[in-house]
């Protein structure tokens, strides 16, 4: 009878070898603190519980691994001790990708991970705050800040991106249909638009601030030639996504053009266009923000991240960093769901849909 193979068994393999090194090293060592000893027999018996797959082995070998990060954080630092934390915590994202569960625990689990070993590493090796921050540091410099990084959200997001946004992609769909509606215009309109992609931030957004003023017009401007160029495109494609034999079907019924705009060549258009929604999500807030450096209000994700880091102030830098981050995956998430709604259709969402 053929026997299932354990998930991560190398690792957990190796993770026992470490963790009786450790515990050996810290027992010859004179000057060795209680814990770590204790923590590395902590350890052991991680390793060994990790050997079964059984529900309750699972259960506690998933608790004495929390148990062992989070005091091994208190800890001063063991090499070792953190190598055999690696490798089963490799082994945990390993079992919980295998197991029915949603890809993003899969994903929250490995940030976590990520976190911790960023906490540890730093706080062990003594990284100067310049060069790298603790993430303990970086939250306490988003709760001291909130009140400041929460004006900053305001006047980057809310008003620069969200308004330069819906603009610029609002005017590239409509250009596109244009063009395609009055044919010459490919020839005339669509050459010049495509100037726009080639235009360097770095260079309109001075000329940008010297038009608009200091405060957040001169961003939105910014962000509508950044991201007018991607929807134009993305449009222009996508209308003409439709298949033949569909076009001569409305052909036959009589259709009208605007009645095959609106009943057939929109629709197989409107992936190709959320495409572009998506790419220009993170784009505009990537722009809106570079743009901050070239002048601005008191006030800003990008104001503050050039004030602040010209201070050396770098824990709220990574805040700001982190609070832009946390914005654009939201933006990013929310036009994924509503594509899945309006999309849904689609071969490669239902393809998504059968898998799940």
């Amino acid at each position: 009878m053929k026997t299932k193979a354990i998930p991560g068994t190398f690792f957990v393999v190796s993770a026992f070898v470490l963790a009786v090194l450790a515990l050996i090293q810290l027992s010859l060592m004179p000057h060795a603190v209680p814990a770590l000893s204790a923590n590395a027999l902590l350890l052991v018996v991680t390793t060994l519980l990790a050997c079964s797959t059984r529900r309750l082995c699972s259960t506690l070998f998933a608790v004495s691994l929390a148990v062992s990060a989070a005091w091994l954080i208190s800890l001063p630092y063991h090499a070792l001790s953190t190598a055999v934390l690696a490798l089963l915590a490799m082994v945990s994202v390993q079992r919980l990708a295998q197991a029915s569960t949603p890809a993003g625990a899969v994903a929250a689990l490995l940030g976590l991970w990520f976190i911790l070993f960023w906490q540890i590493l730093v706080t062990g090796y003594a990284v100067p705050q310049v060069i790298l921050p603790a993430p303990i540091d970086i939250l306490a410099a988003l709760v001291d800040s909130m009140s400041l990084l929460a004006g900053d959200l305001v006047q980057t997001v809310v008003k620069s991106v969200l308004i330069g946004y819906l603009l610029g992609c609002g005017l590239g769909i409509g250009v596109a249909l244009l063009i395609d509606r009055v044919p010459f215009l490919q020839r005339g309109l669509l050459p010049v638009a495509s100037l726009t992609s080639t235009i360097p931030l770095v260079g309109v957004a001075p000329i940008a601030v010297m038009w608009f003023g200091f405060d957040w017009p001169s961003k939105a401007a910014v962000v509508i030639l950044v991201t007018f160029f991607p929807a134009l495109v993305s449009t222009l494609a996508g209308l003409k996504a439709s298949g033949k034999l569909e076009q001569e079907l409305m052909y036959c019924y009589a259709a009208t053009p605007r009645q095959r705009l609106l009943m057939l060549r929109l629709p197989a258009a409107l992936p190709f266009i959320f495409s572009a929604l998506k790419v220009n999500a993170t784009l505009a807030l990537i722009t809106a923000i570079v743009a901050e450096y070239f002048g601005s209000p008191t006030a800003g994700l990008g104001f503050r991240i050039s004030t602040e880091s010209a201070r050396m102030h770098m824990p709220v830098v990574w805040s700001a960093i982190l609070v832009s981050s946390l914005a654009g995956s939201l933006i990013y998430a929310l036009l994924v769901r509503l594509d899945r709604r309006v999309n849904f259709w689609h071969p490669s969402l239902r393809g998504d849909a059968a898998a799940k």
